[in-house]
């Protein structure tokens, strides 16, 4: 059955991405446009201007495909925002500016204690939590099961808050002898 002939109508939604973010969720020849759509059984329209609006007639998908535009508009690789279609899996938005990050400078100061150096504490982040991290604009993005998406939101929260390091790992590690012994 071709796209032209399947009803879109009952639910529609529209979000806003970057500018800069919409070749990444086209894809090349509308790659990635064509996989979200087949897998969540939408129609996508993307706007120059970073507008996307969703067309579909399940409101669960709908909302999940939501979460993937806004997961590559938040700076994640499609490959790693597709898996927001499994289930149980989550997206958690953290805002720097929450965390006193107002000014330029303390933004990138607030970036720097969840990236670290060169990359260590994300990709340490990462792996504990079995999660995965990106730092992009003013925001901290988490993809991951829902529980580990949340014990992941913890630990970048005791960072910005000014958690010593040794903090966050005693807390990981705790999480992770307690998923452990479960």
């Amino acid at each position: 059955m071709s796209k032209k002939n399947i009803d879109f109508s009952g639910f529609e939604d529209s979000i806003l991405i970057p500018k800069v973010r919409v070749p990444v969720l086209v894809g090349r020849g509308g790659s990635v446009k064509r996989k979200i759509e087949q897998k969540g059984a939408v129609q996508i329209l993307v706007q120059a201007d970073g507008e996307v609006t969703i067309k579909g007639k399940d409101a669960l998908e709908l909302a999940i495909v939501k979460n993937v535009i806004e997961a590559i508009g938040r700076g994640f690789n499609p490959t790693i925002a597709i898996k927001l279609f499994k289930e149980d899996y989550g997206l958690e938005i953290i805002s720097i500016a929450d965390f006193g990050a107002k000014t330029r400078a303390r933004k990138i100061q607030v970036k720097g204690l969840v990236i670290g150096d060169q990359g260590k504490t994300k990709r340490m982040l990462e792996r504990v939590t079995g999660t995965d991290i990106c730092v992009y604009g003013k925001t901290v993005s988490i993809i991951g099961s829902i529980e580990n998406v949340q014990n992941a939101r913890k630990a970048v929260e005791m960072f910005l808050t000014g958690s010593k390091h040794g903090s966050v790992y005693q807390f990981l590690e705790r999480k992770k002898e307690k998923t452990n012994g479960e």
